[in-house]
């Protein structure tokens, strides 16, 4: 996995995104005895896991708690100026603060750290839960390349890791992948509903939409073809899929609204940044 840890690994918050993520490390030999998780109130799962593996796990903040390597922020953003600025004042220069948290920016948490310690704001999804996320990262003046290497692996064990280095790219990027999949949720909702109109059993239709979605990401996945050959591939001269996609892809169909979709996510997005 690529982690080389020079002291702690700091993880603040072990909900559903922070304890993939644990699961991730532990499952690709990260030390337990280098992990220390900060959550008053862990998922049952997740604490069973900790207590499995013997991670160290405290409530609150412990009064010793040496400088840590990397801190990692997965509270909730409604929660996180409560949360954050306790555990600044324990980093030092030789501290990473990487965060997950939607919203909050590169200089919400510059403002409560001591000059020159690196940060980067990243925006996994929840595809993280399977292992099969894409997390996207942007980093402030102070991280260097030792840095982003301890990123990508501590990010990779739960998908896929990219980097913009403009942070204001992060906003398209909530608005695609952070959100995204609730758009192929809903899709599949949308696509059952739509089968069981034209006179299938509810249950089918379900079934044949999950499968249809879920079989669709796995083969674009494995594929090197790209997603729109991929369409040509199942699409005939003037078969039902022709005739399907000449409503998909009208001037009102789902292109046009996905471009407005992507934009009222992305502003969204930016209200929310502070």
């Amino acid at each position: 996995m690529g982690i080389e840890l020079d002291g702690d690994l700091v993880l603040a918050g072990a909900g559903n995104m922070g304890g993939a993520m644990l699961a991730g490390w532990l499952a690709n030999g990260l030390d337990p005895k280098r992990i220390l998780v900060l959550d008053p109130s862990p998922p049952a799962a997740t604490k069973a896991l900790i207590d499995k593996a013997g991670v160290r796990s405290a409530a609150t903040l412990p009064d010793a708690m040496p400088p840590p390597a990397v801190l990692l922020m997965a509270v909730k953003p409604q929660i996180m100026e409560e949360v954050f600025p306790p555990l600044a004042t324990r980093c030092t220069s030789r501290s990473l603060v990487l965060s997950i948290a939607a919203g909050k920016t590169i200089a919400s948490f510059e403002r409560h750290l001591a000059p020159g310690i690196a940060v980067v704001r990243s925006i996994p999804n929840t595809p993280a839960a399977v292992g099969r996320g894409i997390t996207i990262a942007s980093p402030n003046a102070h991280v260097t390349t030792a840095h982003r290497s301890l990123c990508d692996g501590l990010l990779g064990a739960i998908g896929e890791v990219g980097w913009v280095e403009d942070e204001a790219l992060i906003d398209p990027v909530t608005a695609v992948s952070g959100s995204g999949p609730a758009y192929v949720f809903y899709l599949t909702e949308c696509l059952a509903a739509a089968g069981v109109k034209a006179g299938l059993a509810p249950d089918l239709a379900l079934r044949l939409a999950r499968a249809t979605v879920s079989g669709s990401g796995e083969l674009m996945r494995q594929s090197d073809l790209g997603p729109d050959q991929l369409r040509k591939n199942v699409t005939s001269p003037n078969g039902t899929t022709y005739a399907a996609l000449q409503v998909l892809m009208s001037d009102n169909g789902l292109g046009p609204l996905m471009d407005e979709a992507i934009a009222a996510a992305t502003r969204r997005s930016r209200e929310l940044a502070s």
